[in-house]
């Protein structure tokens, strides 16, 4: 079992930068994946992206090439620098941890980009 907490999220003018932070209550070597997803109120929870354990990556094709998945194991955490906002990236951001059969869920973070 895990417990993820989400930070780093705020209001940013379009074509800005935020870095979220999604630390774990225990380690995360063992942790299969961690990902990000993201969700407006209403609407379905999107993939955003995803690192293995062995720290491979894989994104949506709609942040591709502007968002960046990492992890450090040391500080039980994962980030996900999101560089070029756009106003459609607005949404509530979610941590997500794969830990054998089971998935587990902070609580999320508001990212609101400005037009």
């Amino acid at each position: 079992q895990v417990q993820l907490v989400e930070s780093g999220g705020g209001l940013v003018q379009a074509g800005g930068s935020l870095r979220l932070s999604c630390t774990a209550s225990r380690s995360i070597y063992t942790i299969n994946a961690l990902g990000w997803y993201r969700q407006v109120p209403g609407k379905q929870r999107e993939y955003v992206a995803l690192i293995s354990s062995g720290g491979t990556t894989n994104y949506a094709n709609s942040v591709k090439g502007r968002f960046t998945i990492s992890r450090d194991n040391a500080k039980n955490t994962v980030y996900l620098q999101m560089n070029s906002l756009k106003p459609e990236d607005t949404d509530v951001y979610y941590c997500r941890a794969f830990i054998g059969g089971s998935e587990y869920w902070g609580q999320g973070t508001q990212v609101t980009v400005s037009s």
